[in-house]
């Protein structure tokens, strides 16, 4: 019992997640799960927000160790907001990943955590990007990431299609949190979502009760 209880202590909180973020047309949609787990077996939070605007229109969400996440977007939004003060512009989506990814490169041996990073910029309009454990980033049009994530990659695979529209993205991403909220022990709580276009950003949180029902529920 006590040695159970060390290893739990000595993983600290975690996410325990299921996060995603996908393009549509004119916009971007990233979205999670609000259940905070301790070593992956107590959840200690069911309403925390993975959701991170690191500036106007650009947010990260958070996977893994709850602690080393919080530390890289603070130091995160320091440096965005530094870049956009010298460029006397918005910080591209793809400098705010950068930033990111080179936190989380520069410091991989101690890091415990991976990120997406999701927004809109008047070069390129609507963009994703992921950074994962080791600092290594991609841009995709839709990815998901997290311990629940595992339960919808067919989903996801299956329904994603370029170009779609405002509600048929949301209802994409919230299906594919229902299914993975539903599955993963880990995941849980409401979903947070937040729509990501040129005319601003707007926030969408599903209670749990409200989500979509699948035919093992």
């Amino acid at each position: 019992m006590e040695r159970h209880y060390m290893d739990s202590k000595i993983k600290g909180v975690s996410t325990g997640t299921t996060i995603l973020a996908v393009t549509f047309n004119g916009g971007v949609i990233i979205g999670s799960d609000s259940r905070a787990s301790m070593g992956g077996n107590y959840v200690c939070s069911k309403t925390i927000n993975k959701l991170i605007q690191v500036h106007d229109r650009i947010f990260c969400c958070i996977a893994g160790s709850l602690a080393d996440a919080q530390a890289v977007t603070k130091t995160a939004k320091f440096q965005i907001s530094l870049h956009s003060i010298q460029m006397e512009s918005p910080p591209l989506v793809k400098a705010a990943a950068s930033v990111m990814k080179e936190l989380c490169y520069n410091n991989k041996e101690e890091l415990q955590a991976g990120f997406i990073t999701a927004g809109w910029d008047k070069k390129k309009g609507p963009q994703v990007y992921t950074v994962a454990l080791g600092g290594m980033l991609l841009s995709l049009p839709f990815t998901i990431g997290g311990s629940g994530s595992t339960y919808i990659y067919g989903y996801t695979d299956a329904k994603y299609k370029p170009d779609m529209s405002r509600e048929e993205c949301l209802q994409f991403a919230t299906n594919a949190l229902a299914l993975a909220m539903g599955r993963d022990n880990v995941s849980g709580g409401v979903a947070h979502l937040v729509v990501i276009t040129e005319g601003g950003v707007e926030h969408v949180v599903i209670p749990g009760d409200k989500l979509p029902k699948f035919h093992d529920e």
